[in-house]
């Protein structure tokens, strides 16, 4: 069961592809995870993908499919695997089928966690971090104990800059640019799925395994 995430930032596509990872028993495999790997590792593929990387340029999508597909050949992927965070764009998205066309391979779900632009900005909005110990709250879903004060380390929490409405606005904006075409590429190829990512946690949940099966 080969499954791509799909979503804006901030939809929870990520958290979904946790649980789907969890539940059945398969990787989830995340670009940033696999490039960190791939440079600590001080492996070839990560070596090239540094070089973009120093320069601050984004890394060739023919070396990241590389660096992925080298990951996906690993025993844990036997039974499949969740892409969090790839592909991005139309071109990205055609070098990966491309890929796994030549190794007789395909993906079998692009799975669309659909939220409305506005609830991001306000799900986002609330959002606060510890920057001390990396602890996560929501001021709604997963308020701290006492208001702004972590409750791990007792340090003050912030609202991230990444996660101020205009920041995110940008980046919305981004995501309908570059990523919403794959919404249109996936349907046509007949493996998408969309959720409604504004219901509970556990309700979108529900909704990707009764489509998985």
């Amino acid at each position: 069961m080969k499954i791509i995430m799909l979503g804006a930032p901030g939809a929870g596509k990520g958290t979904q592809a946790k649980m789907i990872a969890d539940k059945y028993h398969v990787p989830h495999i995340s670009t940033g995870d696999i490039f960190r790997a791939n440079i600590k590792n001080g492996t070839e593929l990560g070596m090239e993908a540094k070089k973009y990387m120093d320069q601050g340029l984004l890394v060739p999508d023919e070396l990241t499919v590389k660096i992925l597909l080298d990951r996906v050949a690993k025993d844990d992927c036997q039974n499949g695997y969740v892409l969090d965070g790839f592909p991005r764009t139309i071109p990205q998205a055609q070098v990966l089928d491309k890929a796994l066309e030549e190794i007789d391979d395909k993906i079998d779900f692009a799975i669309n966690v659909d939220v409305p632009d506005e609830n991001i900005i306000k799900r986002m909005g609330g959002r606060r971090a510890c920057l001390s110990c990396g602890a996560t709250y929501h001021v709604e879903h997963i308020p701290p104990k006492k208001e702004g004060i972590c409750d791990a380390c007792g340090k003050e929490l912030v609202l991230r800059d990444d996660d101020k409405p205009e920041t995110v606005g940008n980046r919305l904006d981004v995501y309908h640019k570059q990523t919403q075409p794959l919404i249109d590429f996936y349907s046509a190829k007949g493996i998408l799925k969309t959720v409604d990512g504004t219901a509970d946690m556990k309700d979108v949940f529900a909704a990707i395994v009764s489509i998985l099966g």
